[in-house]
């Protein structure tokens, strides 16, 4: 029961993950249906068998208010998928200022990339150009969307049409 489930609201539009347990408790309980199932899974009681949920969407719209997703050292590195944006290492991880703290830069989702302590070394306290450093993806301001569609790669490819992503990508 590792497995994650995807939640939709009333609109199908996507709102959060789970796991199973807790999506199977929302069908059961019929505050969800289930929309997809995982292949060759199931759940079983003493007089029941019950499908595993991959995709359930909840019977009552649901308000979810947005106030974007928080800026932290876990979330930088998990938008830039747990690996230096300057030679691609996954290990020895740090943050680095694009545009320097001591000459101005702020700390924010354009400026803040992570970086693996050799290269974070070598910037120093000039920009990635200044020291002749190339970034692999330019830094962006991540949305609930956005951290949701890195975990179709983790989990299940069923998740992809929800989230507006087509599925020759996985």
């Amino acid at each position: 029961m590792k497995d994650k489930v995807l939640i939709l609201n009333q609109d199908f539009s996507a709102i959060a993950v789970c796991s199973v347990h807790k999506a199977f408790l929302l069908v059961y309980l019929n505050k969800a249906e289930t929309v997809a199932k995982l292949k060759d899974a199931c759940l079983r009681t003493i007089n029941h068998t019950y499908p595993v949920p991959s995709v359930i969407r909840l019977q009552n719209y649901v308000r979810v208010p947005y106030h974007g997703i928080a800026l932290s050292r876990h979330n930088i590195m998990r938008r830039d998928n747990y690996s230096c944006q300057y030679c691609g290492s996954p290990k020895n991880l740090t943050l680095d200022h694009l545009l320097p703290r001591s000459r101005g830069g702020e700390t924010n989702w354009l400026n803040l990339v992570t970086a693996c302590m050799r290269c974070n070394t070598r910037k120093g306290d000039r920009t990635p150009e200044e020291a002749g450093l190339k970034l692999n993806r330019k830094p962006i301001r991540p949305s609930l969307q956005h951290f949701l569609q890195l975990q179709v790669n983790v989990h299940n490819q069923d998740w992809s049409s929800y989230l507006g992503m087509p599925k020759e990508l996985y």
